[in-house]
């Protein structure tokens, strides 16, 4: 583990802290019955902001390796992210005119569940995913998958063995990568001429908006905004070129980018650049102003909460997920308050939250045990889980959604 003294994009020092989270697990380190818990790792978990590039991220670096060589989230357990790959398929091959003669890659493939869309089409593509265990379901799958950290070196490998991407791939994978300059540098290798980078991650503006500080959590290095990420891709002779507001994971943007002059600025990249100058994004005031309101918030549900068990309901929550781990931590909401937690997920079922260590069952749960209320920890999917609940909010059940402000649905 490393404190950086400077900022990883740009190389600043004027790097200034504005959220400290304290010190919290790893949030997808989900522990058995049985293990001890007085070794569960934890680190410290504070946000800053580079005072000159103004690239927002962690402070704390924790190995990679650590982090994804086994990972317990697959995409294809969601059914938005499963509708939202198979769209994003469709808009890329029709706006990059692909065909098989074209190659994909997607960077952080998980289990196959967007690429899978593309060898359908018989479209070539190649998955590069670190996870060992997700990588042989999506080998299973049928998907074309590299086990390896992506960066300028697999990168190199990739491209001596397959040639240049027509079309490279990050979704939610950008923010994960501490060393973004070797990212952005294997990305403007591997890209073909007048090749595209396609790249989604949460969009720091609906970040600060909607008070999602629950997204920072040791894996998210970083919390992007154009802003900032423009001198990082030109650093390596790649121009972002459009930029798109897209709806998944609390709002989020898909970018995109290609060697520089290759492809034309479109407006709606140049409004944003000025939307984000507007806002404040180039200043502290407003990611202090930000951390202010997350206190706030943590006043506001942990009174929620109390009142409700002072009324004698009871409580459970909804997905045992990374940024769940994050709120459930920092606001000190554990077992005094909540009875289990539920998850989709076979993999995580059985095991424990991070940190707080409530037992992850099966949704089913809720129908069998009947809390009165249950905490929507995975909020960015409520409508979906929502649809898939109905039966237990139709028997009184209601749902609590965080944020950004408490209600109950």
């Amino acid at each position: 583990m490393k404190t950086p003294c400077s900022c990883r994009s740009c190389g600043s020092s004027r790097l200034q802290p504005f959220l400290d989270l304290g010190i919290q697990p790893l949030a997808n380190n989900l522990l058995r019955p049985g293990d001890a818990f007085d070794q569960e790792p934890r680190f410290p978990l504070i946000v800053a902001a580079c005072q000159d590039c103004w690239m927002v991220q962690i402070t704390e670096t924790i190995p990679p390796t650590a982090l994804f060589e086994d990972y317990i989230y697959f995409s294809s357990f969601s059914d938005a992210m499963l509708r939202h790959a198979k769209d994003a398929v469709e808009k890329h091959i029709h706006t990059c005119h692909l065909g098989a003669g074209s190659f994909a890659v997607e960077i952080a493939s998980n289990d196959g569940y967007l690429l899978k869309n593309f060898v359908t089409a018989g479209i070539p593509c190649l998955g590069v995913e670190p996870a060992k265990n997700i990588a042989v379901v999506a080998e299973k799958a049928g998907v074309p998958t590299l086990c390896e950290f992506f960066g300028k070196d697999t990168a190199a490998m990739v491209r001596s063995s397959h040639g240049p991407a027509d079309l490279i791939l990050g979704n939610n994978v950008f923010a994960h990568a501490p060393d973004i300059n070797d990212f952005i540098g294997g990305m403007a290798h591997l890209l073909k001429k007048d090749g595209r980078v396609v790249v989604e991650f949460p969009y720091l503006g609906d970040f600060i908006e909607n008070l999602e500080f629950d997204t920072v959590y040791h894996e998210h290095v970083f919390y992007f905004s154009v802003t900032a990420l423009q001198p990082a891709f030109a650093r390596h002779g790649l121009e972002i070129f459009d930029a798109e507001k897209i709806a998944i994971h609390g709002g989020s943007l898909r970018l995109s980018a290609g060697h520089a002059g290759q492809h034309p600025v479109t407006p709606g990249l140049t409004a944003l650049i000025s939307e984000e100058k507007a806002a404040g994004m180039t200043t502290l005031a407003y990611y202090e102003e930000f951390a202010q309101k997350v206190g706030t918030l943590k006043t506001q549900l942990r009174e929620l909460i109390a009142r409700l068990k002072s009324e004698g309901k009871t409580l459970a929550a909804y997905g045992a997920s990374a940024k769940g781990s994050t709120l459930l931590n920092y606001f000190g909401i554990g077992s005094e308050s909540l009875d289990f937690v539920v998850d989709r997920s076979t993999y995580k079922q059985g095991r424990l939250t991070p940190g707080t260590h409530l037992e992850i069952a099966d949704p089913a749960l809720l129908l069998t045990r009947k809390p009165d209320y249950t905490l929507l920890l995975t909020w960015n999917f409520a409508a979906e889980i929502l649809r898939q609940q109905e039966t237990y909010t139709a028997a009184g059940g209601k749902f609590i959604v965080p944020l950004p402000t408490p209600r109950i649905v």
